[in-house]
């Protein structure tokens, strides 16, 4: 089915570039190298991360992306600004998805200001290469330990109240430079718990029946967590039903994932963007065949 729908011809969608951090190149999972080779890693790491997955579900859709990722680890979209804005200004761009820390600032949690100054700034400076270009700011999701651990900023709060904070600061930042949208991330973690698909708090057990988003330190993305994520992004830049993937998706096959868990991701990711208005109605399911190597080999 696969091989079908790559032969029937890719829809061209030009570059997109993911400028962000771990939480872009995927530490603490196998999620980091996947596919490394189907996108280009400005910095020459060789990793793959989310852009990776992306680019896999895109292909799988019948899109053609070139997909571009310059991330660092452990800063915020104003360390970019500083040092590499001559690899990022390098050319124009068609698509950029960026974000910042994942306190919003890792100085101040919880406060908004550099992001925002941040998103203007890269905004200009992207738009002088392609005045067209679209830009999106993902709110990142939830941090356990700084939720759960008495040293967090977010502890004796619910996870939500986390989510809550960093959308919100994605939400002014997006606000205050025309034409940018926010791709709720952050949101579809906590819908993911309140949905029962994943647990809310790590320290104490995963329930059974449940994955856990986070790794092994309760602060960044594990295998499915990094999934979601890419599945929230991919609807929210294509416009296009996560659960069109179908629980037979090739990455999440390759990665581990059950069935099962690939189809609660799937339908988390598109109630989420639904409930933003990103997404039309729900259409019906396509029956997908199971997965083999042999369709999967068609994705390189």
């Amino acid at each position: 089915m696969l091989a079908l729908l790559i032969a029937a011809g890719n829809s061209s969608a030009g570059s997109i570039l993911f400028i962000g951090n771990s939480f872009t190149f995927a530490y603490g999972s196998p999620v980091r190298y996947y596919r490394g080779d189907s996108v280009t890693d400005l910095n020459r790491d060789g990793q793959g991360g989310v852009p990776a997955l992306f680019k896999s579900f895109t292909t799988q859709a019948g899109l053609s992306y070139d997909v571009y990722l310059e991330t660092q680890p452990g800063v915020g979209i104003d360390w970019h600004l500083e040092h590499k804005l001559d690899v990022i200004g390098a050319r124009p761009w068609d698509t950029v998805v960026m974000h910042g820390f994942s306190t919003l600032d890792a100085k101040k949690p919880g406060d908004p200001g550099l992001l925002i100054a941040s998103v203007r700034q890269m905004a200009e400076a992207l738009r002088a290469k392609n005045s067209k270009v679209d830009i999106r700011v993902m709110a990142t999701w939830p941090r356990a330990d700084l939720t759960y651990q008495p040293q967090g900023a977010w502890y004796g709060k619910p996870i939500e109240a986390m989510a809550h904070d960093v959308r919100d600061g994605y939400n002014r930042a997006a606000a205050a430079m025309p034409g940018i949208s926010v791709i709720p991330v952050g949101d579809a973690w906590v819908r993911a718990m309140h949905t029962g698909v994943a647990d809310a708090n790590p320290y104490d057990g995963i329930e059974a029946g449940k994955v856990n988003l986070w790794t092994y330190d309760s602060y960044h993305g594990s295998t499915y967590g990094y999934y979601l994520e890419a599945l929230v992004l991919f609807g929210a830049i294509t416009g296009k039903d996560p659960r069109a993937l179908g629980e037979f998706e090739c990455s999440g096959f390759e990665l581990g994932l059950s069935p099962p868990q690939v189809g609660a991701l799937q339908q988390v990711a598109f109630d989420q963007l639904a409930a933003e208005g990103t997404l039309g109605a729900a259409q019906a399911k396509p029956q997908v065949k199971p997965t083999s190597p042999a369709k999967c080999s068609a994705l390189h």
